[in-house]
């Protein structure tokens, strides 16, 4: 298991990381998701030993690794523009970590063969990489991580040189083989729809902290504070001001506050609101623009907010809507 105890890193005098902490478990793909200069690349750099924490420890299997350089941690890294060797074949990348570990022939003939077989890439050993599509540089990066039998992967922004399409392809081949190698990995991204379709666990960072941690359905659900409402677009996020106990005024009216937070008469929340047939919010408006985003409608409506829906209603048309309202911290 890898574990991360209260790591810090300052950049040019500024905190870049702050007291992060954070496990990975046997088989389990972790994502760190965020925005750029949240500080996630930073974490897998250390992680690699690649940087150093000003503190804090990085542990595996219970084993500071602190004096273990980069090569003896038998780790596997996957980047965004591959860092593939051009001069060579798709075998001879494929099996560059083997090579390096001084194995012998046959072993590296039949571990080789294996990871891509594994990445779908048999028939394509011959070939130089510079020949091949992005997708299938990918896949070859991947082989060569794997080849080495590493005790985790980490995966830097892998999929942001492809377009969507073959990132979808490579992202369920990616999951699948994750599952299958049942590898533990620390996966970095920034796009939202990546990090859902391939973690069991999602650490949202902001500012270098985690502010948020769960599966993917727990942090869509509930994501806590309004700077991850709005990150993830989840809904709808709106000030409003507690007017007495346990009531807040917004511009769509007067709402009950169900949340374990304390708050004073005159404070400002950030309420996160979500569609609901019977939620306590109901707000009449008029739909100012509709947009169509894969297999839904995205309806803007005066005022500001927006709803998803499966048929898509006349802009100028009046709507109803009842929302669920959702205190959220202002992180």
């Amino acid at each position: 298991m890898l574990e991360l105890r209260h790591l810090s890193k300052t950049y040019e005098g500024k905190p870049l990381l702050s007291n992060v902490s954070f496990t990975v478990a046997d088989g389990e793909t972790v994502c760190l998701l965020g925005a750029s200069g949240s500080g996630k690349s930073t974490l897998l750099r250390m992680i690699a030993g690649l940087e150093s924490p000003e503190s804090g420890a990085i542990c595996f299997d219970g084993v500071d690794l602190a004096q273990t350089p980069p090569h003896l941690r038998d780790f596997g890294l996957v980047f965004q523009d591959y860092a593939l060797f051009p001069h060579l074949t798709v075998f001879d990348n494929a099996a560059f970590g083997l090579k390096m570990r001084d194995q012998s022939k046959s072993q590296i003939q039949e571990r080789a063969a294996e990871v891509l077989k594994l990445v779908n890439l048999t028939g394509f050993e011959s070939r130089k990489v510079t020949e091949l599509s992005g997708g299938e540089q990918q896949r070859v990066a991947l082989a060569r991580a794997l080849a080495i039998r590493p005790r985790l992967l980490m995966f830097d922004e892998p999929l942001g040189a492809l377009d969507r399409t073959l990132k979808d392809q490579v992202l369920d081949e990616l999951r699948h083989i994750l599952h299958e190698t049942h590898i533990p990995a620390v996966y970095v991204t920034h796009d939202q729809e990546e990090a859902f379709t391939i973690a069991d666990r999602i650490l949202l960072l902001h500012n270098g902290r985690i502010i948020r941690e769960g599966t993917p359905a727990e942090v869509w659900s509930h994501p806590g504070s309004a700077w991850a409402a709005k990150f993830l677009n989840v809904g709808n996020v709106v000030e409003g001001v507690i007017s007495e106990k346990r009531k807040v005024e917004t511009s769509f009216g007067v709402v009950d506050l169900r949340c374990e937070h304390i708050h004073a008469v005159g404070e400002q929340v950030g309420l996160l609101l979500k569609p609901s047939s019977t939620g306590p919010l109901k707000v009449n408006a008029r739909v100012e623009d509709v947009l169509f985003q894969r297999d839904q409608f995205k309806v803007e409506l005066a005022g500001g907010l927006f709803i998803h829906l499966k048929e898509a209603p006349k802009v100028g048309e009046p709507i109803q809507i009842h929302f669920d309202v959702e205190c959220l911290s202002n992180v």
